[in-house]
């Protein structure tokens, strides 16, 4: 679960993360007292939305005037200007596709003078298994232009969960960041306030870029990026109440009602499968034939009929979508579940699309009955790869 730049910081400031004066505009007529409250003689007005790139990004509407999602006013009627243009509009980044995302919220920062900026970042390293620093002087730019043209501008700093985060942790992230003497001093308290936020919080990501010297010598985190762990949330309600689902893929969020794992993805073939790995398998042999999956679909190995019913009306309300491949092994799972959901799931919606079903497992016999005594036109494939160039034929897509 992703946050907004506003909401990432108040969680930081709660470990007592150095962050910027700011305030949220929501409307307009508010911007201007807002400015006022914070105090010139410049502020940035900075969108509110799940995607970076916003400074070099563009508004659609050119009622939105020139300039990105990120803007310096050097007035209190430029920073009321500046939120009428921006509000309500739509912008589009690197990030967001063509499709931009709405602007409904404005964070308002009082500016502050820049003398250095780095990149500093943590995260879960699945293959350590513990959480690492990432560490840059290159900051305020991708990181992954960095790691790819100079990949010796990185340093990376594992952090052992048996002893936490320790003074040459900092110390070796304050290197990293070219700092010395007092700021040196500084690095190491930050690197313990973003750690202890990092797990108290349950993150999965936690990145500052730019993470700032200020011209008083000062470290700042001028920006700041949270996700979290979707799995720990239940431990974080009020981290939940954050959620912004406007800022959702629409599938994605009914998803996540029905504790499904789907991630929407720009192909044409929806797949509905049972377990990580064959899902991942599945969308594989979709592209070895010649088309690309819609989605990846995970209804898990203990799926109710309801989920499956769940599922297959989220890969049908997908209009890019022109035929369907389940996939279903059954262990715990049983395909006579799966049967039952989709047939559920085809009265209430409807079947436009064609649809190819290949079931083995437990009770894959009784799955395959129930689907061929309801008389509709469903295809049957024998295995996976017998599935798979079945529905790139029958979809035309391959």
């Amino acid at each position: 679960m992703n946050v907004h730049e506003y909401q990432a910081k108040a969680i930081l400031c709660e470990f007592g993360v150095p962050v910027p004066r700011g305030k949220v505009v929501l409307q307009a007529p508010d911007a201007a007292r807002a400015a006022q409250e914070l105090g010139g003689p410049a502020w940035i007005a900075k969108a509110q939305i799940h995607a970076g790139g916003r400074g070099k990004g563009r508004f659609r509407e050119p009622e939105a005037g020139p300039g990105g999602g990120v803007r310096i006013a050097k007035s209190v009627p430029e920073v009321a200007s500046f939120a009428s243009q921006m509000l309500g509009r739509t912008l589009v980044t690197a990030q967001t596709g063509p499709a931009g995302r709405q602007v409904r919220t404005l964070y308002l920062e009082a500016a502050v003078g820049i003398a250095r900026e780095f990149y500093l970042s943590l995260l879960v390293d699945r293959a350590l298994s513990r959480a690492v620093f990432v560490a840059s002087q290159a900051g305020g730019i991708h990181i992954e232009e960095v790691a790819r043209q100079s990949p010796d501008r990185i340093v990376t700093v594992p952090v052992d969960p048996a002893t936490d985060f320790m003074p040459h942790h900092g110390r070796t992230i304050a290197s990293a960041l070219g700092l010395t003497q007092s700021l040196a001093s500084q690095a190491e308290k930050l690197g313990a306030s973003l750690y202890d936020a990092f797990l108290a919080k349950d993150m999965a990501l936690l990145e500052i870029n730019p993470l700032i010297l200020t011209a008083g010598g000062e470290l700042l985190c001028l920006d700041a990026k949270i996700s979290f762990d979707d799995n720990a949330l239940y431990r974080h309600p009020e981290i939940s109440a954050l959620r912004d689902e406007s800022e959702e893929d629409a599938q994605e969020l009914e998803a996540s009602k029905h504790e499904l794992n789907y991630i929407a993805l720009p192909g044409t073939i929806g797949c509905m499968v049972n377990g990580a790995g064959l899902a991942m398998a599945t969308m594989d042999i979709i592209k070895l034939y010649g088309a690309e999956p819609a989605n990846f679909l995970d209804v898990g190995g203990n799926a109710t009929q309801e989920k499956v019913t769940a599922a297959f009306k989220i890969i049908t309300a997908d209009r890019r979508v022109k035929g369907i491949l389940v996939n279903i092994f059954g262990g715990i799972m049983k395909c006579d579940v799966i049967a039952s959901g989709i047939l559920a799931a085809i009265k209430e919606t409807g079947l436009s699309v064609p649809l190819v079903v290949r079931l083995a497992g437990t009770n894959a016999d009784l799955g395959k009955e129930i689907i061929a005594r309801s008389g509709l036109n469903v295809i049957a494939a024998a295995d996976l790869d017998d599935a798979a160039q079945k529905i790139v034929a029958a979809a035309g897509t391959g």
